[in-house]
Protein backbone atom coordinates (compact mmCIF):
# COMPACT_ATOMS: atom_id res chain seq x y z
CA UNK A 1 0.00 0.00 0.00
CA UNK A 2 1.27 3.49 -0.82
CA UNK A 3 0.74 6.89 0.75
CA UNK A 4 -2.54 7.55 -1.12
CA UNK A 5 -5.37 9.78 0.16
CA UNK A 6 -7.35 12.92 -0.59
CA UNK A 7 -7.09 15.84 1.80
CA UNK A 8 -10.18 17.98 2.31
CA UNK A 9 -11.02 21.36 3.78
CA UNK A 10 -14.38 23.10 4.04
CA UNK A 11 -15.20 26.73 4.73
CA UNK A 12 -18.67 27.39 6.15
CA UNK A 13 -21.03 30.33 5.75
CA UNK A 14 -22.11 30.31 9.39
CA UNK A 15 -21.89 28.23 12.57
CA UNK A 16 -24.05 25.43 11.17
CA UNK A 17 -22.05 22.40 10.02
CA UNK A 18 -24.57 22.15 7.16
CA UNK A 19 -23.40 25.47 5.65
CA UNK A 20 -20.37 24.71 3.47
CA UNK A 21 -19.66 27.44 0.91
CA UNK A 22 -16.23 26.29 -0.30
CA UNK A 23 -14.32 23.04 -0.51
CA UNK A 24 -10.75 22.21 -1.44
CA UNK A 25 -9.53 18.71 -2.23
CA UNK A 26 -5.95 17.59 -2.89
CA UNK A 27 -5.21 14.08 -4.18
CA UNK A 28 -2.00 12.34 -3.08
CA UNK A 29 -0.58 9.28 -4.82
CA UNK A 30 2.61 7.54 -3.69
CA UNK A 31 3.36 10.46 -1.38
CA UNK A 32 3.09 13.07 -4.14
CA UNK A 33 0.42 15.69 -4.79
CA UNK A 34 -1.07 14.86 -8.17
CA UNK A 35 -4.41 16.68 -8.51
CA UNK A 36 -6.71 19.23 -6.91
CA UNK A 37 -10.36 20.29 -6.89
CA UNK A 38 -11.74 23.61 -5.67
CA UNK A 39 -15.29 24.92 -5.63
CA UNK A 40 -17.27 27.82 -4.21
CA UNK A 41 -21.03 27.29 -3.96
CA UNK A 42 -24.26 28.18 -2.19
CA UNK A 43 -24.86 26.22 1.00
CA UNK A 44 -28.07 24.19 1.24
CA UNK A 45 -31.20 25.90 2.56
CA UNK A 46 -32.01 26.83 5.29
CA UNK A 47 -28.28 27.01 6.15
CA UNK A 48 -27.49 29.50 3.38
CA UNK A 49 -27.06 32.70 5.41
CA UNK A 50 -23.58 34.23 5.72
CA UNK A 51 -22.39 35.23 9.19
CA UNK A 52 -20.09 38.28 9.46
CA UNK A 53 -17.67 36.34 11.67
CA UNK A 54 -17.25 33.60 9.07
CA UNK A 55 -16.86 36.17 6.30
CA UNK A 56 -14.06 37.84 8.29
CA UNK A 57 -12.26 34.49 8.50
CA UNK A 58 -12.46 33.33 4.88
CA UNK A 59 -13.67 36.38 2.93
CA UNK A 60 -16.47 34.55 1.10
CA UNK A 61 -19.70 36.54 0.84
CA UNK A 62 -23.14 35.51 -0.38
CA UNK A 63 -22.66 37.68 -3.48
CA UNK A 64 -19.58 35.60 -4.37
CA UNK A 65 -21.58 32.37 -4.65
CA UNK A 66 -25.27 33.12 -5.10
CA UNK A 67 -25.21 33.00 -8.90
CA UNK A 68 -22.97 29.93 -9.08
CA UNK A 69 -23.21 26.26 -8.24
CA UNK A 70 -25.21 24.86 -5.35
CA UNK A 71 -24.07 22.29 -2.81
CA UNK A 72 -26.40 19.78 -4.50
CA UNK A 73 -24.42 20.21 -7.73
CA UNK A 74 -20.96 20.20 -6.11
CA UNK A 75 -21.35 17.17 -3.83
CA UNK A 76 -21.49 14.58 -6.68
CA UNK A 77 -18.49 16.27 -8.37
CA UNK A 78 -16.58 16.12 -5.08
CA UNK A 79 -17.36 12.46 -4.59
CA UNK A 80 -16.28 11.68 -8.16
CA UNK A 81 -12.95 13.41 -7.49
CA UNK A 82 -12.50 11.60 -4.15
CA UNK A 83 -13.30 8.28 -5.89
CA UNK A 84 -13.35 6.23 -2.70
CA UNK A 85 -10.09 7.58 -1.25
CA UNK A 86 -9.56 7.87 2.47
CA UNK A 87 -10.07 11.54 3.33
CA UNK A 88 -7.66 13.43 5.56
CA UNK A 89 -8.46 16.76 7.20
CA UNK A 90 -6.80 18.92 9.81
CA UNK A 91 -9.31 18.57 12.65
CA UNK A 92 -11.24 15.92 10.75
CA UNK A 93 -14.09 16.01 13.26
CA UNK A 94 -15.06 19.43 11.88
CA UNK A 95 -14.77 18.61 8.17
CA UNK A 96 -16.43 15.21 8.44
CA UNK A 97 -19.22 16.84 10.45
CA UNK A 98 -19.70 19.37 7.65
CA UNK A 99 -19.76 16.66 4.98
CA UNK A 100 -22.29 14.58 6.89
CA UNK A 101 -24.57 17.46 7.97
CA UNK A 102 -24.57 19.11 4.55
CA UNK A 103 -25.36 15.79 2.81
CA UNK A 104 -28.21 15.20 5.25
CA UNK A 105 -29.53 18.72 4.58
CA UNK A 106 -30.17 17.75 0.95
CA UNK A 107 -31.24 14.16 1.76
CA UNK A 108 -28.17 12.78 -0.02
CA UNK A 109 -26.99 9.34 1.05
CA UNK A 110 -23.20 9.39 1.18
CA UNK A 111 -21.25 6.34 0.06
CA UNK A 112 -18.91 4.77 2.61
CA UNK A 113 -16.46 7.47 3.65
CA UNK A 114 -13.30 6.74 5.61
CA UNK A 115 -11.01 9.36 7.08
CA UNK A 116 -7.98 10.24 9.18
CA UNK A 117 -6.89 13.41 10.96
CA UNK A 118 -3.69 15.35 10.31
CA UNK A 119 -4.20 17.31 13.55
CA UNK A 120 -3.99 14.10 15.59
CA UNK A 121 -1.02 12.90 13.54
CA UNK A 122 0.72 16.26 14.11
CA UNK A 123 0.25 16.01 17.87
CA UNK A 124 2.09 12.67 17.89
CA UNK A 125 4.79 13.44 15.31
CA UNK A 126 5.81 17.01 16.16
CA UNK A 127 6.62 18.87 19.36
CA UNK A 128 5.02 22.29 18.84
CA UNK A 129 3.40 24.97 20.96
CA UNK A 130 0.38 25.05 18.64
CA UNK A 131 -1.05 22.42 16.35
CA UNK A 132 -3.25 24.77 14.34
CA UNK A 133 -2.97 24.11 10.62
CA UNK A 134 -0.89 27.20 9.88
CA UNK A 135 1.47 26.54 12.83
CA UNK A 136 2.15 22.96 11.72
CA UNK A 137 2.52 24.04 8.08
CA UNK A 138 5.06 26.69 9.09
CA UNK A 139 6.93 24.15 11.23
CA UNK A 140 7.41 21.83 8.22
CA UNK A 141 8.59 24.74 6.04
CA UNK A 142 5.33 25.37 4.16
CA UNK A 143 4.97 29.05 4.94
CA UNK A 144 3.52 30.55 1.78
CA UNK A 145 -0.17 29.75 1.77
CA UNK A 146 -3.45 31.60 2.13
CA UNK A 147 -4.80 30.21 5.40
CA UNK A 148 -8.61 29.80 5.37
CA UNK A 149 -8.67 29.36 1.60
CA UNK A 150 -10.15 25.86 1.25
CA UNK A 151 -7.74 24.69 -1.46
CA UNK A 152 -4.69 26.19 0.26
CA UNK A 153 -5.68 24.55 3.55
CA UNK A 154 -6.27 21.16 1.89
CA UNK A 155 -2.87 21.49 0.21
CA UNK A 156 -1.21 22.32 3.56
CA UNK A 157 -2.93 19.31 5.15
CA UNK A 158 -1.61 17.04 2.38
CA UNK A 159 1.92 18.42 2.78
CA UNK A 160 1.80 17.87 6.55
CA UNK A 161 0.81 14.22 6.07
CA UNK A 162 3.53 13.66 3.46
CA UNK A 163 6.14 15.28 5.74
CA UNK A 164 4.93 13.29 8.75
CA UNK A 165 5.12 10.01 6.79
CA UNK A 166 8.69 10.79 5.75
CA UNK A 167 9.61 11.76 9.31
CA UNK A 168 8.08 8.55 10.69
CA UNK A 169 9.67 6.44 7.96
CA UNK A 170 6.36 4.97 6.81
CA UNK A 171 5.13 4.55 3.26
CA UNK A 172 1.37 4.26 3.59
CA UNK A 173 -1.51 6.05 5.26
CA UNK A 174 -2.52 3.17 7.55
CA UNK A 175 1.02 2.92 8.92
CA UNK A 176 1.23 6.69 9.37
CA UNK A 177 -2.04 6.77 11.28
CA UNK A 178 -0.95 3.77 13.35
CA UNK A 179 2.32 5.56 14.22
CA UNK A 180 0.09 8.26 15.75
CA UNK A 181 -2.12 5.70 17.57
CA UNK A 182 -4.98 6.21 15.08
CA UNK A 183 -7.04 4.03 12.82
CA UNK A 184 -8.85 4.90 9.62
CA UNK A 185 -12.33 5.85 10.83
CA UNK A 186 -15.69 5.43 9.10
CA UNK A 187 -17.98 8.43 8.79
CA UNK A 188 -21.19 6.51 8.23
Amino acid sequence: MALDFTSIDFETANSSPASPCAVGLVKVRDGQIVDEFMAYFMPPQPHDYFNEGNIRIHGIKRSDVEDGHTWSEILPMMLAFIDGDVLVAHNATFDMGVLKAAAEAIFFELPKVHYGCSLLVSRKVYNLESYRLNAVAYAIGHEEFDHHDALADADACARIMIHAANRQGVEDLVALLASANQLVKALN
